[in-house]
């Protein structure tokens, strides 16, 4: 039985299906094209890293690459003699599988620290945000005794990666080569600017608990999940619907059986699915039954308040995908208003401004407008789109205002949005157009910005979730391209712009052009029906 680092960080129902032998002739689902495009991204930031680095390390440094396209038993080969020769820096690392404690795994980078190593993992995420405290060294510089409190850094909070180097960390106790001193771990990520180095013996999880301390404790759990599993013992987990099932390639074999019996997960997110349980409420049918005046049964609860659940619950019975919450639905109207959706491609930048403009005439051309980027982001031409999309959007609020009217702009689920907002603003201070973030804070705090997602929330329980392309359909909205969604327009992006290599696609260009206007197209419908006719046509949450 060997568990690799990933263990730790998956859901347990997950693990014991990977270990179920009863699983090996079930079908799963082809590879998701989007998640193998992932994959190969983060390939090519490791080997972009890896050459910079070799680059700044200097001739007398001694480097050994195993590939990670070699057979297992190469690649462990290489590394074992790679800690033979006291290589100073191993790239692609395998270690041996170790019986005894259950594990298997390998790391991008291993530094050679005294007599011993430390694990360097590579990654294609942000792993600092903007503040102090970080504890860094400049990327090239691959020393931790030379890390410092990093003045303009904060560790952004990335629990995977620090589970990941214990795990390698514990590996390398067990085979003698871990450096000594306390246990550290470094993570370079998609700027390539820091190395951040955790300390995985620090207090900083909850409840004072190190990073080994709950790697420790996680992996135990895992172990035994995964031996029942393997041995046809009672099974210690299962099955609940949890944010990883949106990826997870085992999720139908869990729906069906989730669905069958109704869990109370199909409602409630999982912390709380767990609690009911544990008070005697495990399905949808028990959790409907209960009083919404009553008060709640003694626990943990973290999702909102415990009558809507219960509200939720007989909504999902009923077949509703949204119920009222409250006993009239409104939303902030104006004389003009502008529907706002951005467009990114990950950590990279938004590429895509997207507006539609209606209400009274004020002079500007109204109907959709966007404000595009086809350069490859990252790329400075992120500023000129940007900074056109705020000088036209600043000119139809003067425009409005001046006239005597009133002006209101929307979007989906502000935090996409207002994330680019002072992303954009912090970027591209320097470039003409681009306003400063005090300009951004003043109207995402103003009234003119308003978020229907928190219009939704807040007046509505929805039984099936709160996406704009689970809610806007109620409203009776369609998108033209069958395949709309933000992992599609992924691999459309990659096409427009000729991201690998290839001739940029016109065609695709347009298909996120047109995505992108049925985003703008749906925020209005969806308010529109809000102002109207969702108030006869959805069941007020107390008449169900």
């Amino acid at each position: 039985m060997l568990l690799d680092a990933g263990a730790v960080s998956r859901c347990r129902r997950r693990v014991h299906l990977e270990h179920d032998p009863a699983m090996r002739d079930v079908p799963l689902p082809p590879p998701d094209p989007t998640a193998q495009q992932r994959i190969d991204d983060a390939t090519a930031h490791r080997e972009e890293i890896l050459e910079q680095l070799v680059a700044a390390s200097g001739p007398d440094a001694t480097w050994a690459r195993v590939p990670r396209t070699l057979p297992a038993g190469e690649r462990v080969r290489l590394t074992e003699q790679a800690f033979g020769e006291g290589t100073q820096y191993i790239w692609g690392a395998l270690l041996p599988a170790d019986p005894v404690g259950h594990r298997r795994g390998g790391i991008d980078l291993l530094v050679r620290v005294g007599d011993g190593y430390v694990p360097v993992l590579v990654v294609r995420h942000r792993i600092t945000d903007r503040g102090q405290g970080a504890p860094t060294t400049a990327m090239t510089e691959l020393d931790p005794a030379r890390r410092s409190p990093d003045e303009l850094r904060k560790v952004r909070s990335q629990p995977r990666d620090q589970l990941r180097l214990a795990h390698l960390r514990r590996m390398l106790e067990t085979y003698g080569k871990a450096a000594a001193g306390r246990a550290l771990g470094g993570v370079i990520g998609l700027d390539a600017d820091v190395v951040v180095w955790h300390d995985l013996t620090a207090g900083t999880w909850p409840g004072g608990r190190s990073a080994l301390d709950e790697y420790d404790a996680r992996f135990e759990d895992r172990l035994a999940v995964a031996t029942a599993a393997a041995t046809g013992a009672e099974a210690l987990a299962a099955p609940s619907r949890v944010l990883e099932c949106r990826r997870c390639p085992f999720w139908a074999t869990c729906e069906v059986v989730l669905t069958e019996t109704r869990d109370v997960s199909l409602v409630v997110r999982g912390e709380d699915a767990g609690e009911l349980r544990r008070v005697g409420v495990s399905t949808v049918d028990k959790l409907a039954a209960l009083d919404p005046a009553a008060e709640p049964p003694p626990m943990n609860w973290t999702g909102g308040t415990f009558s809507d659940a219960i509200m939720l619950a007989r909504a999902w019975l009923a077949d509703l995908t949204v119920v009222r919450r409250t006993p009239t639905v409104e939303v902030p109207r104006a004389d003009v208003e502008v529907d706002v959706d951005m467009e990114s491609f990950g950590d990279s930048g938004a590429y895509l401004w997207g507006t539609l403009l209606s209400g009274v005439d004020i002079g500007v051309p109204r109907g959709y407008r966007a404000f595009a980027t086809w350069e490859p982001l990252p790329t400075v031409d992120e500023a000129r789109s940007f900074a056109e999309f705020w000088a036209w959007f600043t000119d139809v609020r003067e425009r409005t205002l001046a006239a005597g009217l009133t002006f209101r702009a929307y979007c989906y689920n502000a935090l996409a949005e207002n994330r680019w907002l002072f992303g954009s603003a912090e970027r591209f201070a320097e470039h003409p157009g681009v306003p400063e973030k005090r300009t951004i804070q003043s109207f995402v705090d103003s009234d003119e910005w308003v978020d229907l997602f928190r219009s939704v929330t807040d007046q509505f329980l929805c039984s099936r979730g709160k996406g704009l392309k689970v809610i806007a359909p109620v409203a009776g909205f369609a998108w033209r391209d069958p395949e709309a969604g933000g992992e599609a327009s992924m691999r459309w992006y990659r096409d427009a712009v000729g991201m690998d290599g290839e001739v940029p696609d016109d065609d695709q260009r347009e298909r996120l052009l047109r995505y992108n206007e049925d985003d703008v197209l749906a925020t209005k419908a969806l308010r529109e029906w809000m102002s109207g006719r969702a108030q006869d046509e959805v069941p007020y949450m107390l008449d169900i």
